[in-house]
């Protein structure tokens, strides 16, 4: 994953209204031929973020870790995305809060709490257009 001062590029806003509504993200990590997964998404400060629940071998995070580029399916698009590892104490400290504001059901929160904790923290990541 590449480290970027600032993000470049921003998604247009009817696809980030999208992605701040929805509750799953589709995510395809690198560029090898798989199906998308459902992972759980937050925006804040109009940045799309997602976290690693489990860090398996195998996972989308470890994938972007070696190819920080994947797709990502939105509003019945396909949107070519870079995964950028954000260092921003100050942003995860945000991002930690979006996901207990937005995950907040009964069946949720304890998820939404793990993704809090220093293991899934470590693992904030900033999608970004291509």
């Amino acid at each position: 994953m590449t480290a970027l001062r600032g993000a470049t590029r921003r998604f247009p806003a009817g696809i980030l209204v999208a992605i701040r509504d929805g509750k799953i993200l589709h995510i395809r990590a690198g560029s090898e031929p798989h199906r998308f997964i459902g992972i759980w998404v937050v925006v804040v400060e109009g940045r799309v973020f997602v976290r690693s629940w489990s860090l398996k071998p195998r996972s989308w995070y470890r994938t972007f870790l070696k190819e920080p580029r994947g797709t990502i399916q939105v509003a019945g698009r396909e949107i070519p995305v870079r995964a950028v590892q954000t260092r921003s104490e100050r942003l995860k400290d945000a991002v930690d809060r979006a996901y207990l504001e937005k995950y907040k059901s009964r069946g949720a929160i304890k998820y939404a709490r793990d993704l809090g904790r220093p293991k899934s923290r470590a693992t904030t990541t900033e999608l970004v257009p291509c």
